[in-house]
């Protein structure tokens, strides 16, 4: 069968079809931009649906009480601080995702890079001046997050392991070395060694609780913006995320950056890490990342691994965590409530990037006439 028969045999298919569906050549971001304000309406739509059905309440109340839980007094700069954790975990996984590289150990390397601020804390809170802890803690987190994240990379560029596999179990091999050493630090089996054991961390910069979090963060999406965009690593990156076969025609060592990108991730997820324990809640725990590692995959993704648009995505997730557990506690709901929520916003979300990719096209003739 030649190519025009083929064509004409798919064109006649089409015809006797009701509905297809054709991938879109290309959209405009003031139709992206339409399209995800329309799934965020219905979202918020069906949210107050359901919330009117258990609780009676107005929607419109609801609605409010969301905003309040986000952005009311006194909450204002947590959610911002919130919004800067998941951003910068969410920034250290995209080099390695637009390298098509699926890291999704985020997690354990932003908590092995906590525990190591942990140690340095437990160790030296009381015997080094403040300018030279901070320091020590810096680097024994970025370290740590690197050599975390170097590893899978080093099996993935050698011996073609399943990198998504590795970096996953890799996960729990960190949250068990915290456990460790919560025994190690506490002997009272606490689930959580805090202040009192690790000292105070970063003090408060200009008096302001978590500015420092939040101007790291502003500084890294810029400059892993201009990286990844402008620089020779960042096309070497996008290179590679589009073929391999093709960077190494044009002379790229495939495996030099795999290795060197997921040092990078795994420097930022470190420094994640040491803003979370050093800088914020001056503690460690096995949940002290609070599963943000996953939450960042959903951050990167639907902000087109672009670190300008993943700042409006954080904002978005950051904003239902917050106003659906506010919504929980207002109506007296439980927790399982407000995931709920805010599992339905996401499905709505993610189910608009669809309608975005991909056109779908009604056949409105009759078969005879066709």
């Amino acid at each position: 069968m030649n190519r025009e028969q083929t064509v004409e045999k798919t064109e006649k298919k089409k015809r006797f079809q009701w509905i297809h569906i054709t991938k879109r050549d290309n959209i405009s971001l003031w139709q992206g931009i339409l399209i995800r304000a329309i799934a965020i309406l219905a979202a918020l739509i069906v949210c107050a649906v359901i919330t009117v059905i258990f609780t009676g309440a107005n929607p419109f109340s609801v609605y409010g009480t969301m905003f309040k839980g986000a952005f009311g007094k006194g909450r204002f700069l947590v959610t911002v601080h919130d919004l800067a954790i998941l951003l910068c975990i969410s920034l250290a996984v995209t080099p390695a995702f637009r390298m098509r590289f699926w890291n999704i150990g985020a997690e354990g390397q932003a908590l092995i890079g906590g525990l190591a601020t942990a140690i340095i804390m437990f160790n030296f809170h009381n015997k080094l001046p403040v300018w030279l802890l901070i320091p020590l803690m810096l680097v024994s987190a970025l370290l740590a997050g690197a050599v975390w994240g170097v590893i899978p990379a080093v099996f993935k560029a050698f011996f073609g392991t399943n990198e998504t596999l590795f970096t996953l179990m890799m996960n729990y091999v960190a949250v068990q070395l915290v456990e460790y050493f919560l025994k190690i630090a506490d002997k009272n089996g606490s689930n959580s060694v805090g202040p009192s054991l690790l000292g105070d961390g970063i003090p408060n910069l200009f008096g302001v609780q978590y500015l420092f979090n939040i101007l790291v963060v502003i500084v890294l999406t810029v400059l892993l913006y201009v990286y990844l965009r402008y620089s020779k690593h960042g096309y070497e990156i996008s290179v590679v995320g589009e073929s391999e076969n093709t960077a190494r025609y044009v002379g790229i060592n495939v495996k030099k950056v795999i290795i060197r990108t997921m040092i990078l991730s795994g420097l930022l997820c470190g420094l994640t890490g040491f803003l979370v324990v050093g800088g914020a809640s001056h503690s460690i725990s096995g949940n002290s990342i609070g599963g943000q590692g996953f939450t960042a995959i959903m951050v990167s993704w639907l902000g087109k691994f672009n670190p300008l648009y993943m700042v409006l995505t954080a904002l978005l997730l950051v904003f239902m965590n917050r106003g659906a557990d506010e919504v929980s506690t207002i109506f007296g709901l439980t927790k399982s409530f407000s995931d709920i929520m805010a599992g339905i916003i996401l499905f709505f979300i993610i189910g608009c990037e669809f309608f975005i990719r991909y056109q779908i096209h009604f056949n409105h003739r009759k078969k005879e006439e066709a």
